[in-house]
């Protein structure tokens, strides 16, 4: 791929329409803001600059760069994947690439759009698969559905993917690590993972095949005569991870920003017929509880979630644990319920599916009326005990009372005690006693453990780094104030690449190296956003840092000098050793006076 080429890329694609796919952005004077994409926060800290066409988050992660790091890191994917979306986007077509220069992730790219068409085509041509369609439809599913949903066949056999692929010329090492087959401990063979199932690709954002979920078509049996289970979903790949990818997602992001709500359900099914019914901003979980990844996901869309899941109350459900995630994180959620079917009086449709094929505009109702999630709880909790006996009461309260104490708001929290207080004829005290008592999981304990589980190891930034970096930003910002206050014993404490900065002129910034305009532009921009207040003092800010320089020096030739002490006494070179503690006592007088200054 040539610079000729990313360059004009970069020349043909705007970075805030690139970003503004992706996550919702706000005016911001000259720039844009938005809360950031990549971790957790309630203050936007993330600006795109459309004048330098960079962005950067100012916040935890500190990360930044162009329109690919962006495309990259929102993706989950290698430049290569990146240029290829971004070329698409701009309509520049790539130069063909060396198939022997392929990436392994390519690779299994190449691998799951290939079992994609193949279990496509064995829908379309095979005996069984057209028996499959004919089911599909006979539950509601049009042909053009089937289509856009990409929906499949896997054939009952052995290894009937494997060979067609390993016939394309893909080894059954490849096929094994994209999850699409299976290896024998006992003999070593490799075997499909979808047999005799109805296919369900699972698409990113950009559209791709990266997983699969295979639902159960005839009653299959396992070698040991048990049932196969109902479903079956792809393991984690290395382009696949069912914590942070939603089922739908690259049909329902664009709706869901529109409509500023996103409809979520448990089954593929389910998304795909809600979608046929018109409410194309529906996603579902791919065989896993909500997690709080794909509630960062979501977030880039919508604050509104409308949740369509099997709701038990009892116990610690996953469903719970998803809401309560989502609450934690700031969405405003409502429940949508299944109403009464008409035709079997005192039994409730099933699912979302189940309704939209029986009565679509009964659905629709329900979209309408979906209840907040609290008013869900205590309808749903007053239907079960009678409020008017005592052990109903106790129950009552022993149900809603952990609901109530995780609203983060005081005064929503306060209404629903009130209204609790109300139901069951107490007063409002004794509910804040109890809830006072009252004992709920720490829902940061569930993000903490994804984190941990998941967390990829980050490039950290030494102090000297953030130190300086301030340096630079205050310089940009006021140059002049700056430069004044700067004398040479100060610069040797800068690092070369500060110097360059503090050296260089604004006119002259297209001169400088590619590496440390592209430093300059990310420091402008933070210049930019820097909030200053009236009683900012620039000289006080840069002595405080220049101070604090010196005490991080201080500290490391400390750290030092007590390692070479030691080595010196074990070496019984006691000279050296005297000579060294003398200099460790100098710089520790010297650090206390400037800790008391």
């Amino acid at each position: 791929m040539s610079s000729s080429q990313i360059d004009e890329i970069k020349s043909r694609l705007n970075i805030v329409d690139v970003v503004q796919n992706y996550i919702k952005l706000q005016k911001a004077g000259a720039n844009y803001r938005a809360n950031c994409p990549f971790h957790s926060e309630k203050k936007p800290s993330f600006f795109v600059s459309p004048a330098r066409q960079i962005w950067h988050c100012f916040g935890s992660c500190g990360t930044g760069g162009d329109i690919f790091k962006f495309v990259m890191m929102i993706e989950g994917v290698e430049f290569g994947d990146a240029l290829r979306i971004l070329a698409q986007k701009a309509g520049v077509e790539l130069v063909r690439q060396d198939p022997q220069l392929k990436t392994e992730r390519q690779r299994l790219f190449e691998i799951s759009e290939r079992a994609c068409r193949f279990f496509q085509a064995q829908l379309e041509n095979s005996e069984t698969g057209k028996e499959v369609k004919l089911y599909l439809q006979n539950r509601g599913l049009k042909e053009e559905t089937i289509r856009n949903w990409r929906i499949g066949y896997s054939p009952d056999s052995w290894r009937g993917l494997s060979d067609f692929l390993v016939g394309k010329g893909y080894q059954r090492e490849e096929i094994l690590k994209a999850g699409l087959s299976l290896k024998s401990e006992k003999s070593g063979d490799y075997y499909d993972r979808f047999r005799g199932r109805i296919m369900f690709p699972i698409l990113n954002v950009s559209s791709q095949a990266v997983g699969f979920g295979g639902r159960v078509f005839k009653n299959l049996k396992r070698q040991d005569g048990a049932d196969e289970a109902k479903y079956i979903n792809i393991p984690n790949t290395l382009i696949y991870d069912k914590s942070r990818i939603l089922f739908g997602l690259n049909k329902a992001g664009i709706e869901a920003r529109k409509k500023d709500f996103c409809i979520m359900v448990e089954g593929y099914v389910d998304a795909i017929m809600v979608s046929q019914a018109g409410f194309e901003n529906v996603v579902a979980t791919s065989g896993t509880a909500l997690t709080s990844y794909q509630l960062d996901i979501l977030r880039r869309y919508t604050d509104n979630l409308y949740m369509s899941f099997d709701m038990d109350l009892a116990g610690d459900s996953a469903t719970k644990r998803g809401i309560d995630l989502a609450q934690s994180a700031g969405f405003s959620i409502k429940i949508i319920t299944m109403p009464e079917n008409p035709d079997t009086p005192g039994a409730a449709f099933k699912d979302p599916a189940d309704t939209i094929f029986k009565a679509p505009a009964i659905f629709e109702n329900c979209v309408k009326n979906a209840k907040t999630i609290h008013d869900f709880y205590f309808d749903n909790v007053l239907s079960r005990f009678d409020k008017n006996s005592l052990e109903g009461k106790k129950q009552i309260s022993k149900t809603l009372l952990p609901i109530i104490k995780k609203i983060p708001d005081k005064i929503e929290q306060n209404l629903w005690i009130q209204r609790l207080a109300n139901i069951i004829g107490v007063r409002e005290e004794n509910i804040t006693v109890e809830l006072s008592k009252t004992k709920v999981e720490d829902i940061n304990v569930f993000r903490e453990k994804e984190e941990k589980e998941q967390k990829k190891e980050t490039d950290k930034k030494t102090r000297n780094n953030m130190l300086e970096e301030y340096l630079a930003v205050l310089f940009l910002k006021e140059p002049d104030s700056i430069g004044a206050l700067i004398t040479e014993q100060d610069r040797s404490l800068f690092s070369p690449k500060f110097i360059s900065i503090l050296d260089y002129k604004n006119s002259d910034v297209s001169s400088c190296p590619l590496e440390l305009q592209n430093f300059i532009n990310y420091l402008s921009l933070k210049a930019e956003v820097l909030e200053v207040n009236a009683g900012f003092d620039v000289k006080k800010e840069f002595e405080s840092c220049v101070k604090e320089l010196k005490m991080v020096e201080i500290k490391n030739n400390l750290q030092e000098l007590c390692v070479m002490i030691k080595r010196a006494e074990e070496e019984k070179d006691f000279e050296k050793a005297q000579k060294l503690s003398e200099e460790f006592n100098y710089l520790s007088k010297l650090r206390c006076g400037l800790e008391t200054s």
